[in-house]
């Protein structure tokens, strides 16, 4: 493991989902590009227009469960979201080694939890498409617990249906908001997932918490 990590210390790994295990280019696509398209079109948009109008909307919603709720974007732009979703399900791809990184934790008796503000509907598709599904003990969603991992009572809502020693616990998530919100709560072993979109330009690094870049970094022989 990277730096001071040791996983021979670790009996817990919660793991996001989107960005950490999954490329986030399908995240990406899907509400950059395929939502404004059909929001355009079923509104008599230019694309620029529907876009520029989405992305106010969506950042109203950030750090809430209606960030992530497929239902609740169905309602509010009148679209078809999970069904949406289906048509380019082709994109959901998970990222390098994540399988070989499971399949260790998995020989290493680790507890494995998936740990995610992903939304039912999203998490049911994504695990499908995937197949990961059956690497976790359990998978734990911001809507279980009513609140999004940025918001420090999930944290205290998650340890009670988990039973998980923060002091023998790892994170891994691709947002530092959460991981800080993780921190506050006591969680000792936390790491940041660069790379969360392969086809991004740039490489987001954090001057906070230990980086990796590719699951590869994590595997022990």
């Amino acid at each position: 493991m990277p730096g001071t990590i040791p996983l021979k210390d670790i009996n817990f790994v919660l793991l996001d989902m989107d960005g950490t295990l999954l490329d986030l280019y399908f995240d990406y696509y899907f509400w950059s590009h395929l939502v404004p398209e059909k929001y355009a079109e079923k509104h008599k948009m230019t694309f620029g227009a529907a876009k520029d109008f989405l992305f106010l909307k969506y950042k109203s919603r950030e750090k809430t469960l209606n960030w992530t709720d497929l239902d609740f974007w169905s309602r509010e732009l009148h679209l078809d979201i999970p069904a949406l979703t289906e048509q380019v399900r082709h994109l959901i791809e998970v990222h390098p080694h994540v399988m070989d990184f499971l399949k260790m934790l998995k020989r290493r008796r680790k507890k494995v939890v998936l740990a995610t503000n992903a939304h039912y509907k999203a998490i049911n598709i994504k695990l499908k498409k995937t197949q990961i599904g059956k690497y976790f003990d359990s998978v734990l969603c911001s809507f279980d617990v009513g609140y999004p991992k940025e918001s420090i009572e999930f944290w205290h809502r998650a340890q009670k249906k988990l039973k998980f020693d923060r002091e023998k616990t790892l994170f891994i998530d691709d947002t530092e908001d959460v991981l800080r919100t993780a921190k506050e709560y006591g969680i000792k072993y936390l790491l940041y997932k660069a790379r969360a979109n392969s086809k991004a330009k740039e490489l987001p690094t954090s001057n906070e918490f230990l980086v990796i870049n590719d699951f590869r970094q994590l595997m022990q022989k």
